[in-house]
């Protein structure tokens, strides 16, 4: 089969087609003829030498796929050869073929292409971990969401807006604060112009925000303390900001504050086959109510997964960026 490898550590350019072997499933698994993959940060940083695959997993990049079963351990699932599924993998997906774990395999919404089924894994497991099983979101309880247009964001906003929360979110720009009001954040605040402690506090009079979902780290960390409610929670999923912080533990006492923080790929399957039942019971029946959309900004072929890399550097999109295999 074509696969997209890693030649090396290095820039885009190091992600070459490959000739591979196609995956032998395994007990418990299925095999997937992958029609669509998503670009993930985690991939990037896979690429460059900076976060190995788990023990057993595919040196291929690639967490999330959509496609059809081709072949599979059927036994206590309902799945069948022919069926069309969605994804969340350890790795391998940016291949024609891919084996995936049951229980982390689920049925493509009703009225969507391969192609929006494999943007959805990866963002939907991660927010509904983070965001209400970590941090327990709660009825009537506010979100701020740490760049809300990335494929993270922009689940986190719809999500919670579509299941009746306040949603603000910050970006890099006023073109892309205002994309994530229309995604349902009630405002959208640009972090380069704006003091998004300030603007929450102003919109929360003063109280601040039950849950922070936090892509950053660093120094966002001491000032989303700030930002929190008594008995407020910061879920953390990624350093881009950098890896240290300094605290305020007095407030973290003194308000019953919590911060805690997960990466989901080293998770055993049984962890993630919980996710992907609460997907399917709360989120499915949103997306295909219309409720919750998946936003795809710039598609590329397979034998171009560098350039879909490089546009993820830059940082300019709004949504997901995917890989169309067949």
């Amino acid at each position: 089969m074509r696969a997209v490898a890693i030649s090396q550590p290095g820039p885009a350019d190091v992600l070459q087609i490959a000739e591979r072997p196609m995956p032998q499933y395994t007990a418990g698994e299925l095999l997937i003829k992958v029609h669509a993959a998503g670009i993930n940060r985690p991939d990037v940083l896979q690429r460059l030498g900076k976060y190995a695959p788990p023990a057993g997993a595919s040196d291929l990049p690639g967490l999330e796929v959509a496609g059809e079963v081709v072949d599979g351990d059927f036994s206590n699932t309902e799945f069948k050869k022919g069926d069309l599924v969605c994804a969340l993998v350890q790795g391998g997906g940016y291949a024609e073929y891919c084996a995936a774990p049951v229980g982390q395999c689920l049925p493509l919404p009703q009225g969507l292409t391969p192609l929006e089924g494999a943007s959805l894994p990866e963002n939907f497991f991660t927010v509904w971990s983070n965001v209400f099983d970590r941090c327990a979101l709660a009825d009537g309880e506010t979100l701020l969401v740490q760049g809300g247009t990335s494929g993270i964001g922009v689940a986190a906003i719809q999500l919670a807006a579509a299941l009746g929360h306040r949603v603000f979110a910050t970006a890099g720009s006023d073109e892309k604060a205002r994309a994530c009001e229309a995604l349902g954040a009630e405002r959208g605040i640009n972090y380069r112009t704006e003091d998004f402690v300030a603007v929450v506090k102003e919109l929360t009079a003063g109280r601040g925000v039950d849950v922070i979902l936090d892509m950053v780290g660093g120094d966002y960390l001491p000032r989303e303390i700030d930002c929190l409610a008594d008995d407020g929670r910061i879920g953390l999923i990624a350093v881009q900001g950098g890896s240290k912080a300094t605290l305020d533990l007095g407030q973290v006492l003194r308000r019953r504050l919590s911060v805690s923080g997960s990466t989901l790929r080293p998770r055993p399957v049984a962890f993630k086959a919980a996710i992907a039942h609460h997907l399917r019971t709360t989120v499915w029946p949103l997306i295909e109510a219309g409720k919750i959309k998946p936003v795809i900004y710039q598609t590329f072929p397979l034998e171009k997964a560098s350039e879909a890399h490089a546009l993820m550097e830059a940082s300019t999109h709004v949504g997901k960026i995917m890989l169309q295999v067949v």
